[in-house]
């Protein structure tokens, strides 16, 4: 049976590029912000670009961070990329300022501590051995990631699969953690390898 992916529209990220990686996986991909085809479909991909504020300004909007909630209460697959990784913790700060996430995982996104910012490329990432995200995928695999900001640290759930990065300081590259899945870098910009990983995570609904 074909699965059925929603991207969350909540007015940030890049929602078309990421339909159409998505949809190369063989998935039927929606872009809606109904909450009821949020919560129903088998895979929830959750997009984000920009200001971590922002970002959660437009979910409180939908209700997303609701819809999340539900969502891995039942035990259903929730994505989040890039941002929408980043909401998925308790807090953001950004320019001195603390926002309020969406208090999935514990802990802060904070400002990379490196001489050039944004961190913009191509990089390899560190995975866990028995990660599903990255299977197939060795070592020195590249992502491209774009942002400035990054949970550098983890105190959540100690069962939970972390995949790491570097840009003079390590940070989360990717947290795996039950139903609860997300990459820093963008997988629909990584070419193969993120086309990859999304086939993965599709498998796995």
């Amino acid at each position: 049976m074909t699965a059925k992916v929603v991207v969350l529209d909540y007015g940030s990220g890049n929602l078309r590029s990421a339909q159409r990686a998505v949809e190369r996986t063989g998935a039927d991909v929606e872009v809606t912000a109904d909450p009821g085809a949020a919560a129903e479909a088998d895979g929830l991909l959750v997009p984000g670009v920009g200001a971590f504020e922002a970002c959660m300004t437009g979910l409180r909007a939908i209700g997303g961070e609701k819809i999340i909630a539900d969502r891995l209460q039942r035990g259903r697959p929730v994505l989040g990329v890039c941002v929408g990784m980043q909401i998925l913790f308790a807090r953001g700060v950004e320019f001195g300022v603390e926002s309020t996430g969406c208090g999935q995982w514990p802990g802060a996104v904070t400002h990379l501590d490196a001489p050039v910012v944004p961190h913009m490329g191509w990089n390899t990432v560190q995975a866990p051995a028995d990660s599903v995200l990255f299977r197939g995928l060795d070592s020195q695999t590249r992502f491209y990631f774009v942002h400035s900001y990054a949970a550098q640290d983890w105190a959540g759930n100690p069962d939970a699969l972390l995949t790491w990065a570097r840009h003079h300081v390590p940070f989360l590259a990717a947290v795996e953690d039950g139903p609860l899945s997300a990459t820093q870098f963008h997988p629909e910009k990584s070419g193969d390898a993120g086309a990859t990983l999304l086939a993965n995570w599709v498998e796995g609904l």
